[in-house]
C-alpha cells in the first residue's frame, strides 16, 4: 500500500468527519459542548460508545496477545457486563438525581471542595495518561508506515493526529462527539469483520478450520484455571474486568459525560445494558482476529522475517499483515480506517472530558461572565490537547512495555483512589474531614505500589492481575473508615 494512498484516505476520512462537526455545532453553546443538551437518542450514544470504548489500544494489541495468553482476556471482558450492571443501577441514578455535568461534583456534596478537587484531579492525571497510550499506540503506527516515508519526526505525527482531533471537536464538543463516534464505530467494525473474511479467504479456511488450528496452537483457551498464583487467573480477571469497568467508565467523566447526554435516567440505563452485551461479543471477535493473524503470519515466512525487521512487536503485527502482507489494497485501507476510527473515538472523546471536567471543576465557568464562558473553554481545550501532546511525547521516550498491560497498570494506581472516594460516599453515611481524604488517597497509592512490586516481587509467587485497581479502591475505603466520625447528612440538590 503506498504512502499517497495513505494519505489520501487520512484525508478523505477527516473529511468526513469535519462535515459531522459542521452539522452538529449549528446553534452551538457551551450547554451544547458539555451535555449535548440532553437530548439524545440513547441507542445512537450506545452504538457510539462501542468505539471510544475499545479505542486503537484494542485494535492493535488485543490481537496481539493471543500469541502468548490465549484468549484469556475474554476473562476481564465477561467481567465488563458486572462492571456494567454496576454503573447502570447504582452510579447512574445519582448521577441523575444530582442532575450533573461533571460526575466529581458529587464529591463536593459528599465530603466538600478539597476532596472535590482531588477527585477531578485524579481523573484529569487518569484520563491524559490513558490517552496518551491510546494516541502513541496509533501515532507509532503512522510513524513506522507513514511519515517515516518522508523522513518527518515521531513528533510531527503526533502533533498532525491532536490538531485533526481539537478541529472536529472544538465548536460541537459532545454532541459532536456522539455522532462521529458513531460513525466512527461503523468503520472500526466494519474494517473488523472485513478483515477476518479477507484473511480466511486467503488462507482457504472455513471459520472450523480456523478455530481447529488455533486450538492446536493454544491460541483459543478462555479460562486459566491452572494457576491461582498468576496474574491472569481467571477469577482475577472477571474481578479485574468488573473494577476496570467501574473505574474507566462509572467514575470517568469520558464515559459518563455521553451518557449523562441522554433524555432521562432510563434510556441512559438502556445505553449501558445493552452497550456492556455488545461489547462482550466484539472483544470475542477481535481475539478471533487475533488467531487469524498468528496463524496467517506462522505460514509466511518471508512477511515474518518483515515483521520481525520492523520491532517484531505484537502491536504492530496487524499492521503488518495489512499494510506489507501482500493482500491487497482494499485490505489496507479497511485496516487504516478502522485504525484511524479505533483511535480517534476515544482520543476524541478524552479532550472533550478534560476540557469539560477542567472548565466545571476547577475554573467554575457558569460563574463567569456569560460572554468569556466561550474563550475559557476554547483556551483550556486548547491546553489539554498541548497537554495530550506533551504526554505522548513523554510515553513514547519511557515506554518499554506492551501498551495494553502499560495503560491498564496506569489505571491501577490512578482510578482506584477516585473509585474508593465515590464507593465510600455512596455506601456509607459516616463524615470525615474533607482534607482527609487526599493524604489517604496518596498513602494508599504507594501501599498498594510497596506490595505489588516490593512484597510480591517473587517472580513464582502470587501475583495481581487487574483486580490491583479494586485493591486500591477498597484499602482507600477501609482508611477513610477509620478516619471518619458518625453519620452525616447529603444535601439532595445541586
Amino acid at each position: 500500500m503506498t504512502t499517497q494512498l495513505i494519505i489520501t484516505c487520512m484525508s478523505l476520512y477527516f473529511v468526513m468527519l469535519m462535515i459531522v462537526a459542521h452539522y452538529t455545532s449549528k446553534n452551538k453553546s457551551n450547554d451544547t459542548f458539555f451535555t449535548g443538551n440532553k437530548n439524545n437518542n440513547w441507542l445512537l450514544i450506545a452504538f457510539g460508545m462501542i468505539g471510544s470504548s475499545l479505542s486503537g489500544v484494542t485494535f492493535l494489541s488485543i490481537p496481539g496477545t493471543v500469541e502468548k495468553n490465549s484468549m484469556f482476556y475474554m476473562q476481564i471482558a465477561f467481567g465488563y457486563i458486572l462492571g456494567y450492571l454496576i454503573i447502570a443501577f447504582v452510579l447512574l441514578p445519582i448521577y441523575y438525581r444530582y442532575n450533573l455535568t461533571s460526575i466529581y461534583t458529587y464529591l463536593k456534596h459528599r465530603f466538600g471542595p478539597i476532596t472535590y478537587k482531588t477527585g477531578s484531579f485524579y481523573f484529569l492525571i487518569s484520563r491524559l495518561l490513558g490517552s496518551s497510550v491510546r494516541l502513541y499506540l496509533v501515532a507509532n503506527i503512522f510513524q513506522i508506515f507513514l511519515f517515516k516515508q518522508y523522513n518527518l519526526p515521531f513528533w510531527v505525527s503526533v502533533l498532525i493526529s491532536i490538531v485533526l482531533i481539537w478541529l472536529y471537536t472544538n465548536k460541537g464538543g459532545i454532541k459532536t462527539i456522539i455522532y462521529t463516534d458513531a460513525l466512527q464505530t461503523t468503520f472500526m467494525l466494519a474494517s473488523l469483520v472485513i478483515a477476518i473474511v479477507l484473511i480466511l479467504n486467503n488462507l482457504d479456511l472455513s471459520f472450523g478450520e480456523l478455530w481447529q488450528k488455533g486450538l492446536e496452537k493454544g491460541y483459543t483457551k478462555m479460562f486459566q484455571t491452572d494457576n491461582f498464583l498468576a496474574g491472569n487467573y481467571w477469577i482475577k480477571g472477571i474481578l479485574g474486568g468488573m473494577f476496570i469497568t467501574i473505574a474507566m467508565t462509572g467514575v470517568d467523566q469520558d464515559m459518563m459525560q455521553k451518557n449523562l447526554s441522554c433524555k432521562n435516567l432510563k434510556d441512559a440505563q438502556k445505553n449501558m445494558v445493552s452497550f456492556s452485551i455488545v461489547l462482550v461479543f466484539i472483544n470475542l471477535m477481535f481475539l478471533i482476529l487475533g488467531v487469524c493473524l498468528f496463524v496467517f503470519i506462522n505460514e509466511n515466512a518471508a512477511l515474518k522475517e518483515i515483521w520481525m525487521q520492523d520491532g517484531g512487536k505484537t502491536d504492530a503485527l496487524f499492521a503488518t499483515i495489512a499494510l506489507k502482507g501482500g493482500l491487497g489494497s482494499f485490505f489496507g485501507i479497511v485496516f487504516l480506517l478502522g485504525l484511524i476510527a479505533a483511535a480517534y473515538s476515544s482520543a476524541d472523546s478524552a479532550l472533550t472530558a478534560l476540557t469539560t471536567s477542567f472548565c466545571i471543576d476547577f475554573i467554575d465557568i457558569e460563574k463567569k461572565p456569560e460572554n468569556m464562558q466561550k474563550k475559557y473553554r476554547q483556551y483550556t481545550h486548547i491546553g489539554m490537547s498541548f497537554l495530550t501532546f506533551i504526554c505522548v511525547l513523554i510515553f513514547n521516550e519511557l515506554n518499554n512495555k506492551a501498551v495494553i498491560d502499560a495503560l491498564f497498570k496506569i489505571a491501577g494506581y490512578t482510578y482506584g483512589p477516585l473509585l474508593g472516594l465515590f464507593f465510600f460516599g455512596i455506601l456509607s453515611k459516616r463524615k470525615i474531614n474533607d482534607k482527609y481524604p487526599v493524604f489517604i488517597t496518596i498513602a494508599i497509592m504507594f501501599l498498594v505500589y510497596f506490595i505489588d512490586n516490593i512484597v510480591l516481587s517473587n517472580p513464582n509467587g502470587f501475583k495481581f492481575g487487574f483486580e490491583l485497581l479494586g485493591l486500591n479502591a477498597i484499602l482507600t475505603m477501609l482508611c477513610l473508615h477509620l478516619f471518619s466520625s458518625k453519620e452525616c447528612s447529603i444535601s439532595k440538590t445541586v
